[in-house]
Order: structure tokens, then sequence, then C-alpha cells
């Protein structure tokens, strides 16, 4: 194994963990209110570090597919 697989697996470890956290830190807005009877259906829109958590996660997934790729074609290599 050479180094650049290596350091492209550590990167893309660091990345998936980090879009992990991104994931589950995004809120979906199903609290309890569905349990008492409550609908829950406001359309919202997401709005400052919402919005800016959101672009992220796309981003991350980007680029943790993106590593992913070069991860099997190096190995193959």
């Amino acid at each position: 194994m050479s180094h650049t697989t290596k350091i492209l697996e550590l990167i893309q470890l660091a990345v998936g963990a980090i879009l992990v956290a991104a994931i589950l830190s995004q809120n979906r807005g199903a609290g309890l209110s569905n349990v008492f009877g409550g609908s829950g259906a406001i359309y919202r829109t997401k709005r400052g570090f919402e919005k800016w958590l959101f672009y992220a996660t796309i981003v991350l997934a980007i680029v943790f597919v993106g590593l992913s790729l070069a991860a099997v074609l190096s190995s193959k290599a």
C-alpha cells in the first residue's frame, strides 16, 4: 500500500465522520407534536446556519464519493 492510498483513506475517514455529523445534526422537525395530535406540516425555508449546513452536507457527500473513486482507482494502479 503506497503513501497515496493511505493518505486518501485517512482523508476519506475524516470526511466520512464529518459527513455523518452533518447529517445527524440536521433538524427534520419530527418532534413530539405528532404524538399529541399536532399536524407538524408547516412549510418553512432553510435560513442561516441550517441552509449553510444543508449545502455543506451536499458538498461533503460529493467530496466523499470523489475520494472513494480516487481510492479505488489508485489501488488498481
